[in-house]
């Protein structure tokens, strides 16, 4: 049985491993699994900006009515605005149509429960099983008044503009803040200027226009600098870049430099801790993190809680824990109180709301501690072959830890990618050690 989901849902390239043949049968597994525990018997369906969308799109609305399920389509929308109006509308389930960063020809699924949570592994595996079993797929079929119907939905974005607002401390208001945002030619392009707007921000926009395939492309959280250029030229106080489905930020100070994920993380926690707003004085990232951010929250008497990498896998410890803050160095912040997904238009916020309680700039505000030296390299691989099968690897990252460094080595779940990450306290060290890993794993896997 072919696995169907990574670590985000279901991605891949648009009308190849994620075809209209594909996305309707899932769609209709799906229904089939969710009406198990359907209560108000809606599905909710959301989209990012890419030209796939529509074939996808028509083609989950077939499967989720075919099975008996209605549906309301709100077009392009946010991630985290997904999982929001799920439980807001009180649907049984949502979906989020987007494969977040990833290039225009590749697409996306990511199913929401009816609290708008993400769904845990156990629920994707059942939901795979349907997929592949024929019977079951064909008992469910509806006939005469029991196929679903669908209607496409205009008027919910004010309610995810006044949900996001009200994550913003009555009282505060942006007036005099001059604001580049960048939303990526993705989800984002409407409610984003209208929320910074509304607060009383100078907001200038870019790559706000999308087309269909321009998502992404050179522009967004993937390509920062083209924001930094623009806040530079503008004598703007600070630049915010979105991914294609606003679930990703990436901060640019007033001098157009890239302010890192982990010193984001570690500031933002300690001012929600000053304002009593940090449950059990703790929060949560992923083993991805620099050691520098748990040094810095600890002297701060803040704990760190670690997940496996994944905006998912930080929502599960946050739950578990009962935390309400946590998110990942690349850029997903979750603020639990608001939202159960990465939100790029909370987070930003955020960090507002941090500049304004202070007397500081940017650049020296969210620069609260130096990291500690940190590599890390991709490689492309064709399959992704088990690492512990491969001979020599185990001895390899011995030996490599033996010079004091943190290996993180994984598979991507979203592209045929090796990550590698090396962390330690000497950097020429870490140079060599990259090297070496990294032409052992491309022999092995790559000829």
């Amino acid at each position: 049985m072919k696995k169907l989901f990574g670590t985000d849902g279901v991605r891949g390239r648009a009308g190849k491993k994620l075809n209209a043949t594909t996305a309707m049968r899932l769609a209709m597994a799906a229904g089939i699994y969710f009406r198990k525990n359907s209560v108000t018997n809606k599905f909710l369906i959301g989209k990012d900006t890419r030209r796939s969308g529509y074939m996808i799109e028509n083609a989950i609305v077939s499967g989720l009515t075919a099975v008996g399920y209605d549906v309301r389509q709100i077009g392009p929308m946010p991630t985290p605005a997904i999982s929001f109006l799920t439980e807001d509308m009180r649907c049984d389930g949502g979906i989020m149509i987007s494969a977040s960063h990833n290039p225009y020809f590749d697409n996306g699924i990511k199913f929401f429960d009816s609290f708008g949570n993400k769904l845990n592994e156990s629920a994707e595996e059942e939901i795979e099983k349907i997929y592949y079993n024929d019977e079951l797929i064909e008992q469910n079929q509806k006939t005469e008044f029991d196929i679903g119907r669908s209607k496409r939905v205009d008027d919910v974005i004010g309610r995810y503009i006044v949900h996001i607002k009200n994550s913003f401390p009555k009282g505060l208001m942006l007036k005099g803040m001059r604001v580049v945002l960048d939303t990526a030619n993705g989800a984002a392009y409407k409610v984003a200027p209208t929320i910074f707007s509304e607060l009383g921000a100078d907001v200038i926009m870019i790559n706000d226009t999308p087309n269909g395939s321009n998502i992404n492309l050179n522009c967004g959280a993937m390509h920062p600098e083209i924001l930094g250029e623009e806040v530079r030229k503008l004598r703007a106080d600070i630049g915010f870049a979105f991914d294609g489905d606003a679930d990703r930020l990436v901060v640019v100070d007033e001098n157009g430099d890239v302010i890192d994920g982990d010193k984001l993380l570690g500031k933002l926690a300690t001012y929600l801790n000053k304002q009593n707003r940090l449950k059990s004085n703790s929060m949560c990232a992923t083993i991805m993190s620099n050691k520098a951010l748990e040094d810095y929250l600890n002297d701060n008497g803040i704990s760190l809680v670690k997940s496996n990498v994944g905006d998912k896998y930080v929502l599960e410890i946050l739950s578990q824990k009962g935390l309400n803050f946590g998110g990942e160095q690349s850029g997903h912040i979750i603020l639990f109180d608001y939202v159960k997904t990465g939100d790029a238009l909370i987070s930003s916020l955020l960090v507002m709301a941090c500049f304004l309680d202070s007397n500081e700039p940017i650049s020296k505000l969210f620069n609260p501690f130096a990291l500690y030296p940190q590599l890390q390299k991709n490689l492309a691989v064709i399959d992704k072959i088990p690492l512990d099968k491969i001979s020599g690897y185990k001895e390899l990252i011995q030996k490599i830890e033996k010079d004091g460094a943190k290996v993180l080595v994984r598979y991507s779940g979203t592209e045929n990618l090796l990550r590698i990450l090396l962390e330690g306290r000497d950097e020429k060290i870490l140079e060599k050690d990259m090297s070496e890993i990294y032409t052992f794993l491309k022999k092995v896997l790559n000829d």
